[in-house]
């Protein structure tokens, strides 16, 4: 890792959390207020804070970034995303927890980090431009704990 790679990132990465929160058949996606990724539609979610756990963080940003109140299902993977420049040095390296939830009550609104929301069918995710990793993620969630596993 280079000295400027080091400067940027703190010289660890940074841990954050995401939920693919299910309401019958849709899941929930935001378009992202900041960077990285600024502008771009993903899961909600953000970073863990000093002395938080895993699940206070993750109930935390669901609720900063949606106004829910979700119950966690369980585990859908962790995913390393490291994000470089132009120049090709470290931007960005995050080890991202995401985990499957259901909503359970509150009315979705943009906070936070979110700029836009939007309740979206399983069958409707191609409209939106999402990483690779966003869409496996949400597929997975959905073979786990969403419209899928009822097949």
């Amino acid at each position: 890792m280079s000295e400027g790679d080091r400067r940027e990132t703190g010289g660890l990465p940074k841990i954050g959390v995401g939920a693919v929160i299910w309401r019958g058949d849709e899941c929930l996606l935001i378009r992202r207020a900041k960077p990285p990724l600024a502008g771009a539609w993903s899961i909600p979610g953000g970073h863990q804070e000093l002395g938080e756990t895993v699940m206070a963080a993750l109930l935390r940003e669901v609720r900063e970034e949606t106004a829910l109140d979700v119950t966690v299902l369980g585990l859908i993977d962790v995913v390393d995303a490291i994000l470089r420049d132009e120049e090709g040095r470290l931007s960005f390296h995050y080890t991202l927890i995401d985990f499957s939830a259901r909503w359970i009550g509150g009315t979705a609104t943009a906070g936070g980090d979110a700029a836009d929301l939007r309740w979206v069918d399983l069958a409707n995710l191609h409209g939106f431009d999402l990483l690779p990793d966003t869409r496996r993620i949400i597929e997975q969630s959905a073979r786990q704990h969403g419209p899928l596993a009822k097949a």
